[in-house]
């Protein structure tokens, strides 16, 4: 029982942190699946296995090394050199989804109470400065804690969606086809998803990783954790293409849809909409301090401080414009790491585990 209680709190914990970057708005399902139609569906089976199989290696990655940052793991990939490089991306790619969540809490915050994006976005930088500095167990337990309720409310909203009438194919498919795009084709677009995602989350899954008690709870928690994300993905993306005829130009579509169910539910999704960014928000920038600092220390508290400073300064750039230019960058950069988790799980998998671990 405590080994099952361990693996749905790694997978928890995964797609909470995945859900904020990638989910929870619902801007990204419809830049990456939902704007491409029925093949955009096909995408979110492609990613859903994706993600199954990238989430169960990082995590027994992660436990076999004991780590405590991704640079344990990035350096076993890939070499002292060559990691170092990509150790500098993801650590500033960490910053960089921080500065996005606070963006997109502020336009959480004025779509759904009409509080200035600007003071929405420093409401969140403060939340998340102060949660960061709690110690790891603390930070996992949070964010594990509000991943169910984001579930219920994601299969409430789609199931209402899915069993109400739509507007015809070819009004949904023309209105699918003037949403802004992640990439130029479907398939693209899905890897691309998963590779910006895997880059976002890696750092947090193998610390996860790191604390678990065992391989097999490791292997467990990520292959569900990869299990409920395509699954959300899934239910989301066909929601958003049922009412794709009343989405264009919105920051939160996710709200959207709920809103035009009752107002009430609206509120109630706009709430844990702001948790689940925050969610993530926390698990970017406690993954992107690791890295640089040690847990615990008054270091990585002034850090922390600075940090969230300067990443709300970035955000302020506008939620859709930061996701529009972040996320397909860093998706091509995590194409490598991709190629390199099968490899180097193929490889670490004939090693043995680190001693003391089980």
């Amino acid at each position: 029982m405590h080994a099952f209680k361990e693996i749905c709190k790694i997978a928890g914990a995964f797609v909470g942190v995945i859900v904020g970057a990638g989910f929870a708005s619902g801007q990204e399902i419809l830049q990456f699946f939902a704007s491409f139609g029925g093949q955009g569906l096909l995408g979110c089976v492609v990613a859903g296995l994706a993600f199954v199989f990238l989430s169960m290696a990082f995590s027994t990655m992660g436990q076999r090394l004991r780590a405590e940052s991704h640079k344990e793991v990035v350096q076993a990939l890939l070499g002292k050199h060559v990691g170092m490089v990509f150790d500098v991306l993801i650590t500033f790619f960490l910053f960089a989804i921080t500065v996005v969540m606070l963006a997109g809490a502020g336009s959480l915050l004025h779509q759904w109470l009409g509080i200035s994006e600007v003071w929405g976005s420093v409401l969140a930088t403060v939340a998340t400065a102060l949660i960061v500095c709690l110690d790891v167990s603390r930070v996992i337990a949070f964010i594990g804690a509000v991943t169910p309720l984001l579930m219920f409310m994601t299969v409430v909203v789609a199931g209402y969606v899915l069993s109400t009438p739509h507007a015809d194919v070819a009004t949904l498919q023309a209105a699918a086809e003037q949403q802004p795009k992640g990439a130029g084709h479907w398939l693209v677009a899905a890897l691309l998803y998963v590779s910006y995602n895997v880059v976002a989350g890696m750092p947090f899954l193998v610390i996860m990783g790191g604390q678990a008690s065992s391989r097999r709870v490791a292997l467990w928690g990520g292959v569900l954790g990869g299990l409920l994300l395509g699954l959300l993905m899934l239910l989301i993306a066909a929601a958003m293409y049922w009412r794709m005829d009343t989405l264009g130009g919105l920051s939160m579509p996710m709200l959207s849809l709920a809103t035009q169910i009752s107002p009430w539910l609206g509120h109630l999704m706009s709430l844990v909409i702001f948790g689940m960014i925050l969610n993530t928000a926390v698990g970017m920038l406690y993954a992107f301090m690791a890295r640089i600092v040690p847990v615990a220390t008054p270091k990585f508290r002034w850090g922390t401080a600075l940090a969230s400073v300067l990443a709300l300064g970035g955000s302020f750039v506008g939620f859709i414009a930061l996701v529009g230019m972040v996320y397909p960058i860093y998706g091509y950069i995590g194409f490598a790491l991709m190629a390199c988790a099968l490899l180097g799980w193929l490889r670490l998998g004939r090693t043995q585990a680190v001693p003391g671990r089980a």
